[in-house]
C-alpha cells in the first residue's frame, strides 16, 4: 500500500510555526520515510495511515512478519528527532502467520517507558502500540477522496490528462493543449506523470535543462513560459530507463507534485501514464484534481481502453471534462484524399455514451509529429494545426469553473 502522507494543520499553541518552518519540517519527514527501510523496502509503502500534530506524529504502519516494531520506533525517533519531531506513536498490524504454523509473532507490543525512550540519542518520547491476533484485523481507515483533498493554494484548476492505452498521442494532446491555454491568456504549469516515459522534456525543447534547488524544494523549468517538471528533467540521459516498482513510482509522482515551488498558476496540466495503474490512483486519492480530458482515436480497441479510464475517474469522483479524439482523418499529402483510417465516430460514441461533451477531433498528419519532435509544438509554432487545439482549450475553459474546488490558502506543502 501506497503510504498517505496527510499530515494535520494543527500545531500546540504554545509553540507556533511559521509556514515556511512547517513545509521544511513536513517535507523532511517525508524523506526520512521515504528513505528508511525495512528488510530493503522503503517504510512508505508500509503506512497505511499518518498524521501530525505539532512535535508528535503518528504513523499506522502494515509491517512485515519478522520486523521489529520497536527497533524501527526507535530508529525513526533518532532520525526525525532533529527535524522536530519528539514523539512518535505507531499503531502496527503484523501478518496473521501461516495456517498450520504456530504464530511466532509477538501478541502485544509493550508501551515503550520513559527508560527505554532515554536510550536512544538524540532522546525520544516514543509511544507504541499494537494490538495483533492471529486474524489480521480489517482496514477500518477509508482512503481518502477527491472531497477531502483542499485545493493547491496556488494553482486554481488541475487538469489530467488521461488515455486508457498508449500510442493515441496523449502527450502530443497535453502538451498542446497546454499552450493553447496559455495563449487564451492563462499561467500554466505541466507536470509530467508519466514516471516510465517521460516526454515533456523533448516535447518543449528543454530536454537538456535541470530544474534548480532552493530550500529544498524544485524550482520549474521554464519552458516558453511553462513552469515544467518531468523525472525527465532528472534522468542522465535520454536512455536511462526507470526500472522502478509501482510504490517507487507513485512516491516520485507525490515529490514532484509536493516539493515543487510551483508559481501562481490558472492551470496545472499532468500528463498521465497509459492505463489504470498504481499512479492513476495515487493521484486520484492525493491530487486535487478539477477535471479530466480523455484522449482516444476511432478505433475500436482504443475506445474500449478510453471507457476504462472514464470509469476509473468516475469511481473516484473526478468529473471528466470531455474527450478528445485524436488521429479522425487524415489527408494524402500527395493527392489530398481524406480517409478515416481508424474508424469513425467513436469519440461522438463515447462521448454521448458518458454525457460528456466531445471537446474536439484532432487529424492524423505528419505535421503534427514533426512540431513535438523538434521541440516546437504546433501552438507553439502556430501552424495549420494549432486552432484545433485552441478550440479545445476554449471548450474547456467553457466549463471548467463549475468543477472547481474551494481553494484553503492556509494549506502548507
Amino acid at each position: 500500500m501506497v503510504a498517505m502522507f496527510n499530515f494535520m494543520k494543527k500545531t500546540p499553541t504554545n509553540k507556533p510555526e511559521t509556514p515556511e518552518q512547517r513545509a521544511a519540517r513536513d517535507s523532511a519527514v517525508d524523506k526520512v520515510l521515504l528513505g528508511y527501510e525495512v528488510g530493503m523496502v522503503s517504510i512508505a509503502t508500509m503506512v497505511t495511515g499518518l498524521s501530525r500534530d505539532g512535535d508528535q506524529l503518528t504513523l499506522d504502519l502494515r509491517l512485515p512478519p519478522e520486523s521489529k516494531p520497536e527497533t524501527i520506533q526507535q530508529e525513526l525517533g533518532q532520525l526525525l528527532h532533529p527535524h522536530g519531531i519528539t514523539t512518535i506513536h505507531m499503531n502496527v498490524r503484523l501478518p496473521a502467520p501461516a495456517k498450520g504454523a504456530g504464530s511466532s509473532l509477538p501478541k502485544k507490543m509493550p508501551k515503550t517507558t520513559d527508560a527505554m525512550a532515554s536510550q536512544s540519542k538524540p532522546s525520544s518520547n516514543v509511544d507504541s502500540s499494537a494490538n495483533n491476533t492471529d486474524a489480521e484485523p480489517p482496514i477500518t481507515k477509508a482512503a481518502p477522496t477527491q472531497a477531502s483533498l483542499a485545493a493547491h493554494p496556488r494553482i486554481r484548476h488541475i487538469i489530467v490528462v488521461a488515455s486508457g492505452k498508449g500510442g493515441v498521442g496523449k502527450s502530443t494532446t497535453t502538451v498542446n493543449i497546454a499552450l493553447a491555454l496559455q495563449k487564451l491568456g492563462n499561467r500554466v504549469g505541466v507536470l509530467d506523470a508519466d514516471i516510465y516515459g517521460p516526454s515533456m522534456p523533448t516535447m518543449l525543447g528543454v530536454a537538456d535543462v535541470k530544474p534548480q534547488l532552493e530550500n529544498e524544494q524544485f524550482v520549474p523549468v521554464d519552458a516558453h513560459g511553462i513552469a515544467m517538471l518531468s523525472i525527465g528533467s532528472l534522468l542522465d540521459g535520454d536512455n536511462t530507463p526507470v526500472a522502478w516498482r509501482g510504490p517507487k513510482a507513485t512516491g516520485a509522482l507525490m515529490q514532484l507534485y509536493n516539493q515543487t515551488n510551483w508559481p501562481q498558476l490558472d492551470y496545472l496540466v499532468i500528463d498521465m501514464p497509459p492505463g489504470t495503474g498504481d499512479i492513476q490512483l495515487t493521484l486520484a486519492q492525493r491530487i486535487p484534481v478539477t477535471g479530466a480530458v480523455i484522449v482516444t482515436t476511432p478505433q475500436h480497441v482504443a475506445l474500449l481502453d478510453a471507457q476504462k479510464g472514464i470509469e476509473m475517474f468516475n469511481k473516484t469522483n473526478i468529473p471528466v471534462l470531455g474527450v478528445v479524439e485524436n488521429m479522425a482523418l487524415h489527408t494524402c499529402s500527395n493527392c489530398n484524399h481524406t480517409e478515416a483510417i481508424f474508424g469513425t465516430g467513436g469519440g461522438e460514441k463515447i462521448a454521448e455514451q458518458y454525457h460528456v461533451p466531445l471537446l474536439g477531433q484532432l487529424p492524423l498528419a505528419s505535421g503534427i509529429r514533426a512540431q513535438v519532435d523538434k521541440g516546437e509544438p504546433s501552438v507553439l509554432a502556430d501552424d495549420e494545426f494549432a486552432p484545433y487545439y485552441l478550440s479545445i482549450a476554449k471548450n474547456i475553459e467553457t466549463n471548467i469553473n463549475k468543477f472547481a474546488k474551494p481553494v484553503d490558502d492556509k494549506r502548507i506543502f
